[in-house]
């Protein structure tokens, strides 16, 4: 091999290892990105179904369920303008309480409930998680407010 096909080599090589190494960083980047839907883009399908994703707005009044287990919860997230069934199994946050924000991570099931792995609830009377926030805000703007 002469000189000029080595250097072509080692530069084709170092390519093909730095390729693989940005493919490997935006796969794990890929796995760890969550992203945030209110139950309005939810109820409009631009949720995707299956896929790991955060939930955010009102645990609406009256809506809590203890299931007969004692650690499942049925509970509906609403952002006032429309309203998703959230099913959770495990211990709530100990602020978590109807009328206040709630953000859920979990997945959407097929019949349209959304199965949460975590709750977590405000830390206090005054904070609400940031997109919760922008969500009702979004939610309660009427429409064709966006569009002045």
């Amino acid at each position: 091999m002469k000189p000029r096909q080595q250097r072509l080599a080692l530069a084709l090589g170092g390519v093909a290892v730095l390729g693989l190494a940005v493919f490997f960083v935006l796969q794990a980047f890929q796995q760890n990105l969550v992203f945030f839907f209110t139950p309005s883009q939810i109820s409009r399908g631009e949720a995707p179904v299956g896929r790991s994703f955060r939930i955010g707005g009102m645990v609406e009044a009256g809506s809590h369920r203890r299931e007969a287990n004692g650690l499942g919860h049925r509970f509906v997230v609403t952002d006032a303008v429309q309203r998703v069934e959230v099913q959770y199994a495990g211990l709530l946050p100990d602020l978590f309480k109807e009328g206040k924000g709630v953000v859920a991570q979990g997945r959407l099931q097929a019949d349209g409930r959304f199965a949460a792995d975590e709750v977590l609830a405000k830390h206090d009377e005054n904070y609400m998680p940031p997109e919760a926030a922008r969500a009702l805000e979004q939610a309660r703007a009427p429409l064709g407010a966006k569009e002045r």
